[in-house]
């Protein structure tokens, strides 16, 4: 029997992948980049800490605008549909019959289906949300939740690298052991990226690593020559 398997990834998952994404390379960079010019880790963990928290309101301040955006703008498109059905009722039966009939419907049976779909309106606009504009109905409470789970996910990411340097007083140390976590963490991470969003899995992990790494030695470089 043949099964077949298909990317479901859910929106949690994205969120995740956001605000993991960032949370791991943006504060791996900046205590990179500090480890070059400071002697002592404690201005290097004020300054992590401070873009931890900074990032976690910034990200997840942009995943609740997304949401609240996505439903704002289904609403009004939703309305506009309502709108022409009871204005232009033919004009959008006929655009119903040019949708089956371009998923290789004939005419006769299109305008059969067409008919019997506008005698209600309420799955006939749902049609028209889905195959004409192609939205989906999004959860109301979609923004607070993408904010939580994007800002949660950016404070995992983001303490991974400043750890080594909470529990050592030695600056080097706390460096090389932020890099071997990090680095870790990225092929992870980017393993797990590329399960969930069906890429190929040596490829995906490698890219998402060698971002990360190559964000780390800029800074790194760039703050020793500024020094």
């Amino acid at each position: 029997m043949h099964k077949e398997t298909h990317v479901t990834s859910s929106n949690i998952v994205r969120d995740i992948i956001i605000g993991m994404a960032d949370g791991l390379t943006v504060p791996f960079a900046l205590t990179a980049g500090l480890s070059g010019v400071l002697d002592t880790s404690h201005l290097i963990i004020v300054s992590g800490v401070s873009e931890i928290a900074a990032g976690c309101i910034s990200m997840g301040l942009g995943g609740f605008l997304a949401g609240q955006t996505e439903v704002e703008h289904y609403d009004a498109e939703l309305k506009r549909e309502y709108d022409e059905v009871e204005r232009v009722p033919e004009t959008e039966r006929k655009e119903v019959e040019e949708i089956f009939m371009s998923m290789g419907v004939d005419e006769a049976l299109s305008k059969q289906v067409t008919l019997q779909i506008s005698q209600d309106k309420e799955k006939w606009v749902d049609f028209m949300m889905r195959y004409e504009l192609g939205l989906d109905k999004p959860d109301k409470n979609r923004a607070y939740q993408s904010a939580i789970t994007i800002a949660l996910a950016y404070l995992a990411g983001g303490f991974i690298p400043l750890f080594p340097y909470l529990v050592t007083s030695n600056n080097q140390h706390g460096f090389y052991w932020s890099c071997a976590i990090t680095i870790l963490a990225l092929l992870v991470f980017g393993y797990f990226k590329s399960k969930v969003t069906g890429q190929p899995l040596l490829k995906g992990t490698l890219k998402v690593a060698f971002t990360g790494i190559l964000a780390a030695a800029a800074a790194y470089i760039i703050a020793k020559m500024i020094s």
